[in-house]
């Protein structure tokens, strides 16, 4: 998962990006990366770590111009090297910079396609790069000198007829403006908004509209899926519809783990959402355990706590933060590696002894991935003096390897993988686990709006929206992207320092 923004100002946007950059850190540890565009040069600043660490004060004062795009990444497909920090760029046709959120599933069949088509090399093993270039070959068989929206859509047209998968993205073209356009399911978020300057109207497109929020942007509306929009260099903003049976299926992870709480993605609170999710557990368990023994709720910080509030609420017991945060140690659901994720686990929580002795605790996750963090969880209940360690997960059973962006490739790295509850149960150690049912995530992410009819699930129950994966196609990224294989790789040599692209 990662977070993209593009800002199209009448000022210098590098503050504003990085500001941005931050606001959507949640989505991504791994990289940073920024591209601007002053007088048709481009000049970007990427590398290895956290947005605060990638740009000190020198390296911003190199990122000149009033348009630029920005890219948070943790790794799913390929591998941590600094090679793979976005945004990534190709100087023809007319200088284009890109960043992209998701996963394309027909990567290879792609490249093969490239080289054989437009003989153009694909340096890394990023599907993002392959999108670059085919977004790149694509305009430049306009024979454009200079690229119109109509040139743009056409592009946009094309690229949606030959890559499948998950992807939004912003485009910077040197010069021109800045592209932004989202797949024909519209998985992966993308919302765009304006603001009035002084100067005249300046736009904003990123991930998450917290990140509109906090740099003043008014809320124009979501990318529709398949759509594509272009704000040209000097304000002028166009949009079309670019793909052949557009329909918004979106990601529900995004509203289980991944968006923060205050953010609105399609139309859906993402808190409202998840305070939803506690209310239909708390059903639940009211309907198989009404005289459920549950002392106090606890959740695990911090996805978590929204529901959870109301789960407590609901059973009429008290809700207490039990398990104290370091602030300082990243998502551990995003780390690479189960080592470095169990270590993680163990650093970043530490629970309060007088809420755990002798009572029985009801602890509340977002979900259940590989369960390594459940596991130390409930023996650090226990050992805080915990007499019962009940665990629920306000998602279903995560069975499936996601495919479009999210970091579960493996399925034998999933603990409900051909487990029943039971089993899990077990092997987290506690003395009762409870999962969301489906049905009441898909309509407490829902809620009241009608526009969305399918949610992309098939994390849970294996059905792939884009009909393109198959078992044989599951195995291939199971080699590729387990624990085992996903060791750091070298890549081109890169450091923090600022470059110019000529």
């Amino acid at each position: 998962m990662c977070g993209i923004v593009g800002i199209v100002g009448k000022s210098p946007v590098n503050v504003r990006l990085y500001d941005s950059l931050t606001m959507l850190q949640h989505r991504g540890q791994d990289a940073a990366g920024i591209a601007t565009c002053y007088e048709g040069r481009v000049f970007q600043q990427k590398g290895n770590g956290l947005v605060k660490d990638v740009f000190q004060e020198t390296q911003m004062e190199r990122l000149i111009g009033d348009m630029g795009i920005g890219h948070v990444r943790y790794p799913t497909a390929g591998s941590s090297s600094p090679a793979l920090a976005q945004p990534f760029y190709v100087n023809s046709p007319y200088g284009i910079s890109l960043a992209h959120n998701g996963n394309l599933t027909n990567t290879a069949e792609l490249m093969e396609q490239l080289f054989k088509t437009g003989l153009r090399h694909v340096n890394t093993d990023s599907d993002s790069e392959v999108l670059l270039n085919i977004f790149a070959f694509e305009l430049q068989q306009r024979g454009k000198l200079v690229p119109e929206a109509d040139d743009i859509f056409a592009a946009v047209r094309n690229l949606h007829a030959y890559c499948r998968g998950a992807y939004a993205v912003t485009a910077m073209i040197a010069n021109y403006g800045i592209v932004a356009f989202r797949d024909p399911f519209g998985i992966r978020p993308l919302i765009f908004g304006e603001r009035e300057s002084e100067e005249g109207i300046e736009y904003m497109v990123a991930s998450e509209s917290v990140a509109l929020d906090v740099q003043g942007f008014k809320i124009i509306r979501d990318v529709q899926p398949g759509e594509a929009i272009f704000i040209t260099q000097d304000g002028k903003f166009y949009s079309q519809q670019c793909a052949v049976n557009p329909r918004l299926v979106p990601c529900i992870f995004e509203h289980v783990y991944f968006a923060r709480p205050d953010s609105i993605i399609d139309g859906i609170s993402v808190y409202k959402a998840r305070l939803r999710m506690g209310e239909k557990l708390a059903d639940k368990i009211q309907r198989l355990r009404p005289d459920h023994d549950i002392d106090v709720v606890i959740p695990v910080p911090d996805t978590s706590r929204t529901a959870a509030q109301l789960l407590a609420h609901n059973l009429g017991v008290k809700f207490r933060e039990g398990l104290m945060k370091n602030r300082y140690i990243g998502r551990t659901f995003i780390m690479p590696g189960q080592k470095q994720r169990k270590k993680s686990v163990r650093q970043k929580l530490n629970p309060i002894e007088l809420e755990f002795k002798g009572k029985n605790v009801l602890l509340v996750d977002d979900s259940i991935v590989r369960g390594t963090t459940c596991q130390q969880i409930v023996q650090m209940a226990r050992d805080a003096g915990a007499a019962k360690v009940y665990f629920a997960s306000a998602a279903p059973p995560v069975r499936y390897p996601n495919v479009y962006g999210i970091d579960m490739p493996s399925a034998s790295e999933l603990i409900a993988h051909d487990r029943s509850e039971d089993e899990v149960c077990k092997e987290i150690g506690a003395d009762w686990l409870i999962y969301q049912d489906i049905e009441d995530l898909i309509e407490s992410t829902r809620g009241g709006y009608v526009e969305i009819d399918e949610f992309e699930c098939s994390v849970f129950n294996g059905q792939y929206i884009t009909g393109d994966v198959d078992q044989a196609y599951l195995d291939r990224l199971d080699r590729r992207r387990n624990d085992s294989a996903k060791t750091k790789t070298a890549g081109a040599s890169a450091d923090n320092s600022g470059t110019f692209v000529p």
